[in-house]
């Protein structure tokens, strides 16, 4: 059954800044349906973004809601997290927001176990500022700082996660969104640092310059090329070049930070106390 998830926009704020056919709003949707069927009370939900297309959506939601500075999205989480490890802080990023200026941070709140939940529309563009290329542009795309080809290699965001020590790494796309959606649910309930990494389609900038047709085609470009983590495994790697491999890649059951921290608390007081 769907989930309705009209309660949760601030509807008064619409139209959206998000170009005709950008696939934010499916990330979002799915993001809303997870928070939907976990019932969870607005009040006890805050959702944290920095700067990007991406990080406008907190604008749109009916929930506590912050938008920092760029880059800076998980360190202002991880201090609302600490302060109130009752609530259900979720980071709303985009895929330089997160991998370049916010890159660092998004290292060391894995490496914390913080619990957090991270969703990464990746879009493999910087959207908002005129279609430069990001950490995440494949080799051999077209952005406007790459008009003959963006020569660095992207990065694997959900592998950079998993290595760092978070508790729970997925992937899906926009073609996905059911997938995705069940994937933000499990994040959300997952203790520890949670990871997301949404693909996402950018008709304006990287479809129009990669010449990957319309919105639609863009999305059916996603579902043809997407192959589950189960399957991959057992290809050979020259076999996967091109492909976007989704699936839910870890899950960890390390220590949560706040948790954590706590303890510290109490031990502090106690020795205090003395």
């Amino acid at each position: 059954m769907a989930v309705p998830i009209d309660d949760y926009l601030r509807t008064q704020f619409m139209p959206h800044i998000w170009c005709p056919g950008c696939g934010h709003g499916i990330i979002l949707g799915a993001v809303l349906r997870a928070i939907g069927r976990l019932d969870l009370p607005k009040d006890e939900v805050c959702i944290v973004s920095g700067i990007g297309c991406a990080s406008r959506a907190p604008g749109y939601l009916d929930f506590n809601t912050v938008h920092t500075t760029h880059g800076r999205a998980l360190a202002f989480a991880t201090g609302i997290k600490i302060a109130r490890p009752d609530l259900h802080v979720i980071v709303l990023t985009g895929d330089g927001d997160a991998a370049a200026i916010g890159g660092n941070h998004l290292i060391h709140a894995a490496r914390r176990n913080v619990g957090l939940t991270t969703v990464m529309f990746n879009n493999s563009i910087y959207g908002m500022t005129n279609g430069q290329y990001s950490p995440m542009t494949p080799r051999g795309r077209y952005a406007s700082t790459a008009p003959y080809g963006n020569v660095e290699r992207n990065f694997d965001m959900c592998e950079l996660v998993r290595a760092a020590g978070g508790n729970y790494v997925a992937r899906a796309t926009t073609a996905h969104a059911r997938q995705l959606s069940n994937y933000v649910e499990n994040a959300i309930q997952t203790p520890g640092f949670a990871f997301v990494e949404a693909v996402t389609q950018c008709p304006t900038y990287f479809g129009r310059r990669n010449k990957m047709g319309t919105p639609v085609d863009m999305i059916e470009w996603f579902r043809k090329n997407s192959i589950n983590a189960a399957a991959a495994a057992k290809l050979d790697p020259a076999d996967l070049d091109g492909k976007i491999i989704i699936g839910e890649f870890y899950r960890g059951d390390a220590p949560e930070y706040t948790e954590v921290y706590d303890e510290v608390i109490e031990r502090a007081k106690e020795a205090a106390a003395r």
